[in-house]
């Protein structure tokens, strides 16, 4: 398809309340940007997109004009079971990522195959000046490194991270937070030795009281250590 025929597909699919909603809770995205289609259309168009034989001309278009091709790009990088193409179509894609919807969905399933060949670029990612590239790094380490794979190496990293921006202190707290859940006994060190920044601290313990995964007794824990008011970063 002919991105002309992408963008004419899309506009078949839009549901203008739906868009409306979009443009409130990604405040990133100009609300010209947002056709309004849903994300289950987004990907079963998506799989549609991944078997054309010209898909690599639209993934070359950057940076593109509508956030729903952005969410397009993402799901059909996220169908990709090579590696090394994945890789080379997220590195391409990553700098033109601009809001957190479209990088927290950026899920490829080559990186589920092969975790480990990802750390070397989740190492050069999380350095990044661009916001969603190193919430993005964040992201990785968090679904692919907390379980089987955990060392507290990885959190040391996350830990490190000093931030004004929101959607990166949000990651953080996210991680921390995931972390809590899958590796309590590591993960706590963090906290009890405020190794935060102090409103990531309170956004991490804030997180973990809403998670099922995390004991009624571990949550009044966290509790006594949240740190005096804080001024919201971001």
């Amino acid at each position: 398809m002919t991105r002309d025929e992408i963008i004419a597909e899309l506009f078949q699919l839009q549901d203008r309340e739906y868009g409306a909603l979009q443009t409130k809770i990604i405040p990133t995205v100009k609300a010209d940007r947002i056709i309004g289609v849903r994300t289950p259309e987004l990907r079963t168009f998506a799989k549609k997109l991944y078997q054309d034989k010209d898909i690599d001309t639209f993934l070359e278009s950057l940076p593109h004009q509508y956030f729903e091709e952005d969410q397009l790009h993402a799901f059909v990088i996220s169908l990709e079971k090579d590696f090394g193409k994945c890789i080379a179509r997220v590195e391409a894609f990553l700098p033109f990522v601009d809001n957190w919807a479209t990088c927290d969905q950026l899920s490829p399933k080559a990186f589920k195959k092969e975790p480990e060949k990802l750390l070397p670029y989740i190492h050069t990612w999380i350095k990044s000046d661009k916001v969603y590239t190193v919430r993005f790094a964040i992201g990785m380490l968090m679904e692919h490194f907390l379980d089987i794979r955990f060392r507290t190496e990885y959190t040391d990293l996350v830990a490190s991270l000093r931030s004004d921006e929101y959607y990166v202190n949000m990651m953080i707290a996210w991680y921390f937070a995931t972390a809590l859940a899958k590796q309590y006994d590591s993960a706590l060190p963090y906290l009890e030795g405020r190794k935060l920044d102090d409103w990531v601290h309170n956004k991490t313990i804030q997180k973990s009281g809403e998670s099922y995964r995390i004991t009624a007794e571990q949550k009044t824990y966290l509790k006594t250590l949240r740190i005096g008011r804080t001024k919201k970063r971001g």
